[in-house]
């Protein structure tokens, strides 16, 4: 099997792991000691990286979607020479550390993407794989400047979620040939062996969703030539991504090896035992000197395949100067100097918000070539398809619409694969009240802070027939409370363009446009301060009674009440906040100016729940919204219902000056 200096260099691996665990007293020691001998011939002999440049573009990716295994990782990060020392091995799991229980992009240096929830690892890798797909079709022209990888180490778990079928289902469609997934195949979860809940034949369901299917039985999991093999094996099938199932031991090497108490738990009284199984001599956290001379050797012939690289990359771009221009623009995450938005105006801008938004995108898409994406499955209704753009198909990867199927939670996962990938402004679009199916991949966009766009459209009951099972209710609150998620709900079509002009700009965090299905008003030519989350839209002469605030297709309700509370003799000012978020990082003095401390009779407008309003409408205030679900019914019988027309909201306001 393996010569005594790969044991020893693997070993090197499984040990700075576990030490790093067993320092802890916290983690998960039992992926590190089986699978390293996958990871040390994917690192040592296929993987194209180069730690002293981590954002070089045609490296290989390597994606952990195990990230309970993160020590594995960090091992062979701080091996192969990246900045990653062994002080920060030893302060694995600790506060502040630059090694955190789970992998987390933009925190350590050569983690690609932030992984940990099962699946999500998975389905990001699929969009990387994409990413590269599509790049390499635009840019690649006699000179070849995108030809990378995108590898997966993913575990039972990640491929009991469903996230993870979705996204295999869809790579095997596209054929993704340079897609690998080291499958540890160690038939053990964390509460019990996988023959108590998960039995079926994973290479035949592989192969039925279209993927080439390897196999490395229990003999020779641990044998690097057989492991070589597997892998030059798979990169021969360009046609198909493949799944390597390695039968891999949990805990190789220790007492309890094989079983479920290995996967969560520090080794404690079985280290010795496991060291003394392996011929491990050495204190914790020591690396022998061939080992260490080896690895660093390896990580050092990064330099010279980024050196022929960059040698290629400059015959190409002498070639191609205009492409390399946009190229390098896209890659850098910069916009144009110009993009040709389109115009709304009285004749052309009373539409539906998603109709508008449409007409945005196909207006900038040619001049904005980075932008992709595509819908789950209804690109018809979320007015999201790229016209004269193609689709992004076997044999045509050039195309920008990627036709997604109904697999939201995999749609949005591939979207962080893509955008993280880099080079690429990825949108994915669904109905609003399925945001339900794709939050956790949403949640991992905001952690990650990753520049992209989620369109989600049909935002409230006034959806109408289709019921409750499609009315979203809580969803804006959820959206709102998610950490660096930038939430916009314009008014109309001109707040739409300004809401696409904000989500378009080079910076982190994801932004989310939500969109109506129903026509709603043109309010006006006017400067729609949407980049200010909220603005004064309408204001009365001779000063200010009370402040109706509100959101999407509710303002022009607001604007309305207006008319009718002022022919009353009632001065409303109407504001329209399209994103709290916005809003809420403005200085003092605009917030002030737009909702001034005294004018305490507010009013909050939204067709969803109410929670969180009191924020803006104070304690003397109304949130006027649904706080229950709603009903099939014309999306004007349902504003009847809930009390959604001027009349009432007028109504309502004026009772509430009467009280305040």
């Amino acid at each position: 099997m393996n010569t005594p200096a790969d044991d020893l260099r693997i070993n090197a691996i499984r040990f700075l792991a576990v030490d790093a665990v067993q320092q802890a007293n916290s983690g998960h020691p039992g992926l590190p000691l089986g699978a390293a001998a996958a990871a040390f011939a994917l690192w040592t002999r296929h993987l194209r990286f180069n730690p002293a440049d981590t954002a070089w573009f045609d490296r290989d990716r390597f994606v952990l979607s195990a990230g309970h295994g993160s020590a594995l990782l960090y091992a062979l990060l701080h091996l192969t020479g990246y900045d990653l020392t062994l002080d920060d091995l030893k302060a694995f799991r600790q506060l502040g550390s630059r090694t955190p229980g789970h992998p987390e992009y933009h925190h350590t240096k050569g983690v690609e993407v932030t992984t940990g929830p099962l699946g999500q690892g998975f389905a990001n890798a699929v969009g990387m794989a994409i990413a590269e797909a599509h790049l390499a079709a635009i840019y690649n022209r006699d000179q070849t400047i995108v030809d990378h990888h995108t590898y997966v180490l993913a575990g039972d778990g990640d491929l009991m979620e469903g996230v993870a079928s979705e996204a295999a289902s869809l790579a095997g469609h596209l054929q993704l040939g340079k897609l690998i997934v080291l499958y540890d195949d160690n038939k053990v979860s964390l509460a019990a062996a996988t023959d108590v809940t998960f039995t079926e034949d994973v290479r035949e369901r592989f192969e039925a969703y279209g993927w080439s299917t390897l196999e490395v039985g229990p003999e020779s999991s641990n044998d690097v030539e057989a492991l070589d093999r597997a892998i030059a094996q798979a990169k021969a099938d360009t046609l198909r991504p493949t799944l390597i199932a390695i039968r891999t031991t949990i805990g190789y090497g220790s007492p309890e090896a094989g079983t479920y108490k290995t996967h969560g738990e520090p080794l404690g009284k079985n280290m010795e035992a496991t060291r003394k199984a392996l011929h491990w001599d050495y204190p914790p956290f020591t690396i022998p000197d061939e080992p260490a001379a080896f690895f660093k050797e390896t990580g050092a012939k990064g330099a010279g395949l980024q050196a022929e690289w960059n040698a290629r990359y400059d015959a190409w771009k002498a070639a191609n100067p205009e492409l390399a221009a946009q190229f390098e623009r896209a890659r850098d995450g910069k916009l144009p100097a110009d993009l040709p938005w389109p115009t709304f105006t009285e004749e052309n801008g009373s539409v539906a918000t998603r109709d508008a938004g449409g007409t945005v995108m196909n207006a900038i898409a040619a001049a904005l070539p980075e932008l992709l994406g595509g819908s789950a499955d209804l690109d018809p209704s979320t007015k999201t398809y790229l016209k004269g753009q193609g689709d992004l198909q076997p044999g045509n990867y050039a195309g920008r619409n990627i036709h997604y199927g109904v697999r939201e939670h995999g749609m949005a996962a591939a979207s962080n694969g893509i955008a993280i990938h880099g080079g690429l402004l990825p949108f994915s679009a669904t109905f609003f009240n399925f945001l339900d199916y794709l939050k956790p991949a949403l949640r991992l966009a905001a952690l990650n802070q990753i520049r992209e766009i989620f369109v989600f459209t049909h935002d409230s009951v006034f959806l109408g027939e289709d019921g409750p099972t499609h009315q979203p209710i809580e969803q804006l609150a959820m959206l709102r409370a998610t950490p660096n998620v930038i939430d916009l709900r314009p008014a109309d079509a001109l707040e739409t363009l300004e809401a696409w002009t904000y989500a378009i700009q080079p910076k982190t965090g994801p932004s989310v446009i939500v969109l109506t299905r129903q026509k709603v008003p043109f309010l006006g030519a006017r400067d729609a301060a949407v980049t200010r989350g909220a603005y004064v839209l309408h204001e009365p002469d001779g000063g200010v009674d009370l402040i109706l605030i509100a959101t999407g297709s509710e303002v022009h309700l607001a604007v309305d009440a207006a008319k009718l509370l002022a022919a009353k003799g009632t001065k409303a000012r109407v504001v329209s906040m399209p994103s709290w978020k916005l809003f809420d990082a403005q200085d003092d003095a605009y917030r002030a100016s737009v909702l001034p401390a005294d004018v305490k009779a507010r009013m909050s407008i939204e067709a969803g729940a109410t929670i969180g309003w009191h924020k803006y409408v104070g304690d003397r205030g109304i949130a006027y919204g649904l706080d229950h679900f709603g009903t099939s019914a014309p999306a004007p019988a349902i504003a009847q219902e809930y009390g959604f027309t001027p009349e009432h909201i007028a109504d309502v306001a004026a009772g509430l000056l009467a009280n305040v």
